[in-house]
């Protein structure tokens, strides 16, 4: 969860992420915030998120950003 919150600071570091549980609805990341989450996802994780996956739903909470990269094999 950690490596996460630190991820999401580099974006927004105006942003305290454990205050919210959707991201999105809230208006602390929008869609060039997700793109640029997804490069930092795949290049810490050494994973390849896939396009389809690269919905607001997976990137709303930390919960959600976490069982996206379990998909991809990766143990939190």
């Amino acid at each position: 969860m950690k490596k996460v919150i630190d991820l999401l600071k580099e974006i927004r570091p105006e942003f305290d992420f454990n205050s919210s549980q959707d991201f999105i609805a809230d208006g602390m990341i929008d869609s060039f915030d997700v793109v640029s989450l997804v490069s930092m996802l795949d290049k810490e994780y050494s994973i390849k998120i896939k396009g389809r996956d690269v919905i607001p739903e997976n990137f709303s909470s930390i919960e959600s950003i976490e069982k996206l990269i379990s998909k991809y094999g990766v143990n939190l």
